[in-house]
């Protein structure tokens, strides 16, 4: 299908350019969209003057809607106010065990509402919440733990299964509290976190609790996110309370932008609307699920819909029955939801916004969007865990006018295209993206020779090979670190890699992504065995599963009888062995 979508487009169409957009948004004194200037470890940046100073003033907003709902799992369902105290109680334990600011606490869990507990209770005392991929194999959520020297971890029980084995090389930790798990919690150092603050339908009964009233400035540390590593191991991006607001004002920025752009003023903010509802199926151990989607909820008092698992037949029925405004997350989500055989048994009419990021999607996407809900506003952005989430967003009719660009920064974000020398590209060339702004981390935990290479005087290298039109928006174009991107998943080709060479049958692997309508990519693998050894395809999946997470495994192993293609450098030629996944013409 064409990527013209110029028909979906209202008449006239910009009415503004988003330079001037920009410029409206922020120079009213007082507004909450004001700019102005910090420096930060000696760089200077521009900031949103009039932003929350800290989290602990963002955790406060929902006192406007104490009652309301704010977080909904299955027959569980949570209020503001009954969250706070639990928040509250969690948070005094937290102080009573000695966590200190400074100290790491690691979540490892999947979407349940303790996991917005543990969050705000380690924020609130100071401490760095460090949340971990709850899809990490034992090796992996080992390696988290220690790396991040987290003093307590709080885990569901599937996640401590895996942790379990590796717990004696884990000296950096103090206590461990652990939630849904079937089996008595005894021994020195563990505690159920349900005897501390109760299970979530019973939080209102709470007392209220105390706020720990900790001092916090806005670039303190916050939260260490890891980030998947193309050689070696995982890199924790350190995040300040100004990076995660920052790009929460980002976001709104781009919002509101889009009113501008197709000529209409920005909505004032109303206290006494009805708050919204959003069905969640991005994990919050994401930089997205964090950042970009819970704390937000926090700010505006919006309903956090969770499922245990994705489940496309349950999230229409959700939608429906509990008038959600915005899905999304990933491209997955938004395919299964357009395509669904029952799509048409429900109402599905609260649906307002449908976005994504983090995979590729095609413009066809945008145009079902539409088709199927002619209100909503699809969108879709950029960014990666050193960003704190979305760097760059493309919204609504900019969307549809250019549904193969994931947007352009918000008023304090600047970025470059640089060539492999570093010197800046002109408009239009392809080179490394670079992305300065508020929302960049400080660095990396515990790793100052990853954090030389990847940050410069505020600027993020992000590897991503990308382009910048006349007018700032940003189109990428590929990924620079060879890595692949599965249902929203980073996949980096050399770690999958490096575990088909741990199988003593393999003299030669590659791993690439092949497109994947629902997931975007998915990762697949060509192999050149060694003389006189023998493996078959399933037992090199196998071999592969025992050692990374299973959504990194190749879904289709493809046998070269000799050494994969190179070019002069002795560098694999990838493109070649894409070709080899390529569906024939019938």
């Amino acid at each position: 299908m064409s990527d013209d979508l110029s028909d979906l487009l209202p008449p006239g169409f910009p009415a503004m350019s988003v330079r001037d957009a920009h410029l409206l948004l922020t120079q009213t004194p007082g507004s909450p969209l004001e700019l102005g200037e910090a420096e930060i470890r000696g760089v200077t940046f521009r900031i949103w003057k009039n932003a929350p100073p800290t989290l602990r003033e963002v955790f406060e907003l929902p006192l406007q809607w104490p009652d309301n709902d704010y977080l909904v799992l299955e027959d569980e369902r949570v209020t503001f106010a009954a969250h706070r105290k639990a928040v509250f109680r969690l948070a005094a334990r937290f102080k009573a065990d000695g966590l200190k600011p400074g100290d790491r606490i690691a979540i490892v869990a999947r979407n349940i509402p303790e996991w917005s507990v543990a969050f705000w209770a380690g924020i609130l005392v100071g401490a760095i919440v460090t949340p971990l991929n709850g899809w990490w194999t034992g090796p992996e959520l080992e390696y988290g733990l220690a790396d991040s020297g987290s003093k307590i971890v709080v885990a569901d029980h599937e996640r401590w299964l895996r942790i379990r084995p590796h717990f004696p090389n884990l000296k950096a930790i103090e206590k461990v509290y652990l939630c849904r798990t079937p089996e008595p919690v005894t021994g020195e150092g563990f505690a159920a976190l349900e005897d501390v603050i109760g299970k979530p339908n019973t939080w209102k009964d709470l007392p209220g609790g105390e706020h720990p009233n900790v001092p916090l400035a806005p670039d303190d540390d916050a939260t260490i996110f890891y980030t998947s590593g193309t050689t070696g191991n995982p890199k924790g991006a350190v995040g300040s309370h100004r990076n995660i607001i920052s790009n929460i004002y980002n976001a709104m920025a781009g919002q509101m932008r889009s009113f501008l752009r197709r000529g209409e003023m920005p909505p004032a903010a109303d206290p006494a609307a009805p708050r919204k509802a959003s069905l969640l199926a991005v994990p919050f151990f994401h930089a997205t699920g964090c950042m970009a989607i819970m704390i937000p909820a926090i700010m505006g008092g919006s309903k956090l819909v969770l499922q245990r698992r994705w489940d496309a037949d349950a999230a229409l029925a959700l939608i429906e029955t509990e008038k959600i405004n915005s899905a999304g997350g990933v491209p997955t989500i938004a395919w299964q939801i357009l395509e669904h055989p029952r799509f048409e048994e429900f109402d599905l009419s609260s649906l307002e916004t449908v976005s994504y990021g983090g995979a590729p999607s095609a413009p066809e996407l945008v145009r079902r969007i539409k088709e199927r809900f002619p209100k909503s506003q699809p969108g879709q952005g950029w960014g990666m865990t050193e960003t704190c989430a979305t760097a760059t967003t493309n919204f609504a009719e900019d969307y549809i006018k250019r549904p193969t660009s994931c947007g352009v920064p918000a008023p304090t974000g600047d970025t470059r295209i640089m060539s492999p020398e570093e010197k800046e590209l002109r408009t239009g060339e392809v080179g490394e993206l670079w992305y300065k702004g508020p929302i960049v981390v400080r660095g990396y935990w515990n790793n100052p020779e990853a954090t030389a290479a990847t940050f410069t005087e505020g600027w993020v290298k992000t590897g991503d090979l990308a382009r910048v039109d006349e007018e700032g928006f940003v189109y990428i174009v590929d990924r620079a670190k060879d890595m692949l991107i599965r249902g929203g998943e980073n996949i980096y080709c050399i770690e999958v890699e490096n575990a088909l060479y741990d199988h003593d049958a393999v003299m030669d692997a590659a791993v690439v992504g092949r497109p994947h309508k629902v997931l975007g990519e998915e990762p697949v693998a060509v192999v050149h065995l060694k003389p006189d050894h023998t493996a078959t395809e399933e037992e090199l999946r196998a071999h592969v599963a025992a050692r990374i997470a299973a959504f990194k495994v190749p879904v289709k192993i493809l046998f070269l009888p000799d050494n994969l293609p190179r070019n002069a450098n002795g560098k694999i030629l990838k493109r070649d062995l894409k070709a080899l996944f390529e569906e024939k013409p019938a």
